[in-house]
C-alpha cells in the first residue's frame, strides 16, 4: 500500500529479497538528543522571553526567534539522527526536498509558538494546537525521509508509523502544557524545572525520530548488495551541524538573557523614575501641606513667613515699603456655636475668597494663619494705601452671605504695620500689627487701627503686670480686700460689706481692680484670683466675728468666665469649712450677663451653691439683656441695681421711673434690693421712700481695708438718728462724713473683682 509517497506493509516479501540489517552511531544519537534538548530549552527561554515583553513588535521578534530555534533544533535533531542511521548501501540525500522538510519543521515550529503566545488558553486548545504541531513535525520527518535516494525500496510499518504520530502530537501537547506553566518564575528551583522539561521535551522529540526510523525497512534484490566504499564523514558531518546548530541556539538563549538583563534593568529604571516621580509628587504635597492651608488654600503662617523674609529683603535693598495687615473676623465663634464648624468652614471660605479678590496683584501676599485669622502683605508707596486696601476689604465682608439657609453680613477688626517705620523683622512686624488688630477690636470691632508706639507700652506693661500678678498669687504678696459697707435701710445698721480686691504694686502703687482684673481674665489667672478673694473674705469674716461682728455678711463678687466652672462649688464649701464660717454669712454676686450666658448650665450650678446655704446677688441689674422670665427662674436672695440709673437722680426723672419699677419687680419676686453708688443725700431720701432695701455708697463710706472697717461701721451705724431727721440734717452731716476722694478708688465700675 502507497500512502503520500510512502509504501506501507505488514509482511516484507521473502523469495527474492534481502533486507537490510540498520543500525545507528550511538554518538550521534546522544548528539541528537543534544541538540533536542538546547531546542527544548530554548523554546522555554523564548516562551519566557515573549510572556515579559510588552511592545508587540518584540513579542514578534521573540516569536520568530523561538520559531527559528525549534525548527532548527528539531530538523538539525532529524538531520544529525539520519547521519547516525547506518546501512551497508550507499545512501545520498535529495537536497531540495530535505529544503522542503526544514519548512514543515518551522511552520509547525511558528504555530507552537503562536499558541504559546496566548496566555489563558483552555487544555482543549492546547490539544488542538498539539496535533497540528505534532502533524507538522511528523511531515517534517517523512518528508526528510523521503529525500534519501538508493538502490533499497523503503516500506514503512503502519502501526509504528502512526505511533510515531502520536508521539509527535503528545510530545507538541507535552511542550505546550510545560511552556505555558514555565513561563513565569524565578529563582533556582524555576530554573532547575526548565532543565528537567528540557530533558522531558528531547527526549519526546527523539522518540518521535527513532519511532519512525523503527518503521522503516530497506529490501534490496538479491545479488544486489555492494560493498561500501571506506570512507565515512558522517561523524564529521554530524559534528558541524550539530556544532552549528548549538551555536545559533546558544546565541539565541544568550539574546533572550541579555534582553531579560535589560529589561530588568529597563524595569528597576522605570520604577526608580517612578519612585522619582513619586517622590516629587510627595515633596509638593508636602510644600503645599507645609505652606498653604487646605481649607482656602491660601498660605499658612510657615508659607507667609517665607515669603515675608524675602519680601524683606527685596524692599530692604531698593529702599522700599512693606504694610502688613492683620485680620479678624468678628464674632466668627457664635457660627461655629451656632451653625457647627462645617458652616464656619464653608464661610471661612466665602470669606477668603473677598479678602483675595480685595487685593490688588499677585505681588500682594494673603494667608490665612488659623482659625478666623488672616494677614494680608502688599508693597507700598504711601501709608494710605494699605488704609485704602483695608477700607476696601470691610467693605467687601459687608456683602450678604448666603449660608445655611441664612444672609448674615460679617464685619472684620484690621491691624495695620508699616515696613520700616514699625519694625525691620517679621517678628517684630506681624507682632505690631496684631498690637493694632488687639487695639480695634478693643474699639467697638468692625475697624481698622494702624500700630503706635503706645500700643507697645501698653502691651509691654500688661505683660509685665501679668507676670507679677502670677507672682503676686503665689506668693501671697501684695494682694488685699478693701470692704464697703452696705446699709439697711430697715434697720440703720450695716449688716453686709462687700469685698473689693485691691493690689499694692511695688513700683505703681495702690491698683484698681479695672488694672488686673481683665489681664487676669485674659491669661487664666481669674478663677485663681477669686478662689483668693473668696479664701481671704472667709478669713476676713471669721476675724470680724471674733472682733463682735457675729451678724455681718461678707458679698464677694465672681467673674463670669469663674462661675462656669463646675469646681466653684467645691471651692465654696472649702473655703467656709476651712474659715470656720457659717454658709448664711455669705453672698456670691455674679452679673446679670453671667448668668443668661448658659442658663441650662447656670442653674445646676447657682441651685448646687445656694444648697450650701450661700446667698446669691444680681449684680448691676438692668445693664445686661435678662427677662423676668429668666429671672424669676434664678434662685437669687438680692438684687444690685447699678449706678448708671442712680448718678443723675434726682435730676433724670426717666432714672427715677426706673428704679422704682425694679424695686417693685425685684419685690414682687421677693427679692431684696441693694442699690448700690448713692453719693448725695437726695439720692438716699429718694431710695428710702422707694422701699429699698440697702444702699451703698460714698455717702456711707468709701471702702477700707479691715484694720480700718470697725471705726467707720461704728461711726455710720451711730448715724441712724441725723439721717433720718430732715434734709437740713442731712446736710449738716454730710459735712461731718470722712472725705468721698471720688478720684482715688472710688468707681464702683472699678470696684469689682469680675
Amino acid at each position: 500500500m502507497e500512502w503520500l509517497g510512502l509504501q506501507f506493509t505488514t509482511q516484507l516479501p521473502e523469495n527474492g529479497q534481502v533486507i537490510l540489517d540498520c543500525a545507528h552511531n550511538p554518538f550521534l544519537v546522544w548528539l541528537a538528543y543534544v541538540v533536542a534538548c538546547t531546542a527544548g530549552f530554548a523554546t522555554l527561554g523564548m516562551t519566557e522571553r515573549i510572556g515579559h515583553v510588552e511592545k508587540p513588535a518584540s513579542q514578534r521578534l521573540w516569536r520568530w526567534v523561538g520559531a527559528g530555534c525549534l525548527a532548527g533544533g528539531i530538523w538539525a535533531m532529524h538531520f544529525i539522527s539520519m547521519l547516525a542511521f547506518q546501512v551497508p548501501i550507499e545512501i545520498q540525500y535529495h537536497l531540495p526536498t530535505t529544503l522542503v522538510s526544514l519548512i514543515f519543521a518551522l511552520t509547525a515550529s511558528w504555530l507552537a509558538l503562536q499558541t504559546l503566545s496566548h496566555p489563558h488558553l483552555n487544555f482543549w486548545q492546547y490539544l488542538r494546537a498539539a496535533v497540528w504541531i505534532g502533524l507538522g513535525i511528523a511531515t517534517m520527518h517523512y518528508v526528510g525521509m523521503a529525500a534519501m535516494r538508493s538502490v533499497a525500496t523503503a516500506y514503512y510499518h503502519p502501526a509504528l508509523f502512526a505511533l510515531s504520530i502520536v508521539i509527535a502530537i503528545g510530545a507538541s501537547l507535552a511542550a505546550l502544557l510545560i511552556s505555558s506553566h514555565l513561563r513565569d518564575g524565578s529563582g533556582a528551583f524555576h530554573l532547575l524545572l526548565k532543565y528537567t522539561a528540557s530533558l522531558v521535551l528531547g527526549a519526546g522529540i527523539v522518540s518521535m525520530h527513532f519511532t519512525g526510523m523503527a518503521a522503516l525497512n530497506l529490501v534490496l534484490p538479491d545479488n544486489s548488495l555492494q560493498p561500501l566504499p571506506g570512507d565515512n564523514n558522517h561523524l564529521q558531518l554530524g559534528l558541524t551541524v550539530a556544532v552549528m546548530t548549538l551555536l545559533i541556539i546558544g546565541s539565541s538563549i544568550s539574546a533572550a538573557l541579555a534582553d531579560k538583563k535589560l529589561q530588568i534593568k529597563d524595569c528597576d529604571l522605570q520604577r526608580v523614575n517612578t519612585l522619582v516621580s513619586q517622590l516629587d509628587q510627595a515633596r509638593l504635597s508636602l510644600q503645599q501641606v507645609a505652606h498653604y492651608d487646605a481649607l482656602t488654600n491660601l498660605l499658612n503662617r510657615r508659607g507667609f513667613n517665607q515669603l515675608f523674609a524675602e519680601k524683606l529683603i527685596e524692599k530692604t535693598n531698593e529702599a522700599g515699603r512693606l504694610a502688613v495687615l492683620f485680620l479678624d473676623i468678628d464674632h466668627f465663634k457664635r457660627i461655629n456655636d451656632s451653625l457647627g464648624h462645617d458652616a464656619g468652614d464653608e464661610l471661612l471660605k466665602v470669606l477668603a475668597d473677598h479678602i483675595r479678590g480685595s487685593v490688588r496683584s499677585h505681588d500682594d501676599v494673603v494667608a490665612r494663619f488659623g482659625g478666623d485669622e488672616f494677614c494680608i502683605l502688599i508693597g507700598l508707596h504711601d501709608p494710605e494705601e494699605a488704609r485704602h486696601m483695608a477700607q476696601r476689604i470691610m467693605l467687601k465682608m459687608k456683602d450678604p452671605i448666603e449660608l445655611a439657609g441664612r444672609s448674615m453680613v460679617m464685619t472684620t477688626s484690621i491691624g495695620i504695620s508699616l515696613f520700616p517705620e514699625d519694625g525691620k523683622t517679621c517678628e517684630e512686624l506681624l507682632k505690631n500689627a496684631d498690637l493694632a488688630l488687639y487695639q480695634s477690636k478693643g474699639s467697638g470691632r468692625n475697624g481698622l487701627h494702624f500700630f503706635s508706639p503706645h500700643m507697645k507700652a501698653r502691651a509691654t506693661l500688661e505683660l509685665q503686670l501679668e507676670e507679677e500678678l502670677r507672682h503676686a498669687l503665689r506668693e501671697d504678696d501684695g494682694l488685699m480686700l478693701y470692704y464697703q459697707p452696705i446699709y439697711d435701710l430697715k434697720t440703720g445698721q450695716v449688716t453686709k460689706l462687700e469685698a473689693l480686691i485691691r493690689w499694692q504694686h511695688p513700683v505703681h502703687g495702690l491698683l484698681a481692680p479695672d488694672r488686673f482684673i481683665a489681664i487676669a481674665e485674659a491669661n487664666g489667672l481669674i478663677a485663681e484670683l477669686d478662689d483668693w478673694v473668696l479664701r481671704k473674705a472667709c478669713e476676713d469674716l471669721a476675724e470680724l466675728s471674733r472682733q463682735g461682728c457675729e451678724e455681718l455678711i461678707i458679698a464677694v463678687n465672681c467673674s463670669p468666665l469663674n462661675l462656669a466652672r463646675e469646681e466653684l462649688v467645691d471651692e465654696i464649701e472649702h473655703a467656709l469649712r476651712v474659715a470656720g464660717v457659717a454658709p448664711q454669712r455669705l453672698e456670691l454676686e455674679v452679673t446679670e450677663n453671667a448668668l443668661m450666658g448658659n442658663l441650662a448650665k447656670t442653674l445646676v450650678l447657682l441651685r448646687q451653691i445656694r444648697a450650701l446655704g450661700v446667698s446669691l446677688s444680681i449684680d448691676d441689674f438692668g445693664t445686661g439683656y435678662s427677662s423676668l422670665a429668666y429671672l424669676k427662674r434664678l434662685p437669687l436672695n438680692t438684687l444690685k441695681i447699678d449706678r448708671s440709673f442712680i448718678q443723675d437722680i434726682p435730676k433724670a426723672t426717666q432714672d427715677m421711673e426706673i428704679v422704682q419699677a425694679i424695686i417693685v419687680m425685684a419685690h414682687s419676686l421677693h427679692l431684696q434690693v441693694v442699690t448700690e453708688g448713692v453719693e448725695t443725700f437726695e439720692q438716699y431720701d429718694f431710695l428710702e421712700r422707694l422701699g429699698c432695701d440697702f444702699v451703698q455708697g460714698h455717702l456711707l463710706s468709701r471702702p477700707v481695708p479691715l484694720v480700718e472697717l470697725l471705726p467707720v461701721l461704728n461711726e455710720i451705724n451711730q448715724r441712724k438718728d441725723s439721717l433720718s431727721v430732715s434734709p437740713l440734717s442731712l446736710a449738716r452731716a454730710q459735712k461731718s462724713l470722712p472725705p468721698m476722694q471720688t478720684h482715688q478708688l472710688c468707681g464702683q465700675s472699678a470696684d469689682r473683682c469680675g
